[in-house]
């Protein structure tokens, strides 16, 4: 085998790799670390998983997220990819935010990684689960009710899409400043919850418009606020399919809030600042 051939070998297995790996909007790194011990740390996990542009966005979705959550004084965000490969990643931590694959494909199933997030769940971090990621097989759904108070049953539960607006919303801190938002996503409902609703707040309803389901029943469900036994702090959203509803106000207004939320974070009164420019969405999306 000659060097020329060696080589080109090389140059090959090198350009597969960076082909491979996924693109960070600009301006993001890789668990870099808060230089202020006093901030609240805030993690980030985005899924790698690549899905028709604009659809299952986990690393610009994590990405906007972050830059918006900054605006509030004192939050630090951190981003992941998958699950933190650096120890001090999740030290310190006060919420977690999981943005990736649920289902037959949950990330959070890989290695010892549940362990980690009940670890996370007994110190009392708060958790966030945006989109598939409330998916957990049935045998862990008992396990997955006592950190988030519900969970998506294969079999059971429910998931299509459809438009939604929202205009009312009940007394809770992440609804401070909310105003009301419409769009177009990917919902899954019809989730098992906690016994009697214990530590429940449901946050959101909806339905099918092609079904006759009662849009007040506990199966309409989407979105809900969870206090744990333990003093920790759970908030899901199932919606989050598409990218562009973050050009909605109230739309990443109710995000980011519920994510100040579960890390403790006090909600002004006027929710939280989430100033961005509906034509900057975009740029948030990595090169696939």
């Amino acid at each position: 085998m000659n060097r020329w051939f060696l080589s080109t070998l090389l140059v090959m297995a090198v350009a597969s790799a960076h082909a491979a790996e996924p693109q960070l909007p600009a301006g993001f790194k890789l668990e870099e670390q808060p230089t202020d011990a006093k901030a609240t740390k805030i993690v980030f996990i985005a899924g790698s998983s690549v899905y028709k542009p604009g659809e299952h966005e986990y690393i610009g979705g994590c990405a906007a997220l972050m830059d918006l959550v900054k605006q509030t004084p004192g939050v630090a965000p951190v981003l992941a990819l998958d699950w933190p490969k650096k120890p001090e990643t999740l030290a310190g931590a006060k919420a977690i935010v999981l943005f990736l694959d649920g289902g037959d494909k949950h990330t959070v199933l890989k290695e010892d990684r549940l362990k980690q997030l009940q670890k996370l769940a007994d110190d009392g971090v708060g958790i966030v689960q945006l989109h598939q990621v409330a998916d957990y097989p049935k045998e862990l759904g008992d396990k997955a009710r006592s950190m988030f108070g519900a969970a998506f049953e294969k079999g059971y539960s429910l998931r299509a899409h459809w438009i939604e607006e929202f205009k009312q919303f009940p007394e809770h801190p992440i609804f401070n400043g909310v105003t009301s938002f419409k769009i177009d996503d990917g919902w899954l409902w019809k989730h098992r919850f906690a016994p009697d609703m214990k530590g429940v707040t449901p946050l959101l309803r909806t339905v099918n418009p092609k079904s006759k389901d009662d849009p007040k029943a506990d199966a309409a469900i989407i979105s809900w606020a969870f206090e744990r036994a333990g003093g920790g702090r759970s908030f899901t959203f199932t919606g989050g399919h598409l990218h562009k509803s973050l050009a909605e106000e109230g739309y990443r207004r109710f995000l980011v809030n519920g994510i100040l939320w579960s890390a403790k974070v006090d909600v002004p009164k006027s929710g939280a600042p989430v100033a961005l420019n509906a034509d900057d969405v975009a740029k948030y999306l990595p090169k696939k």
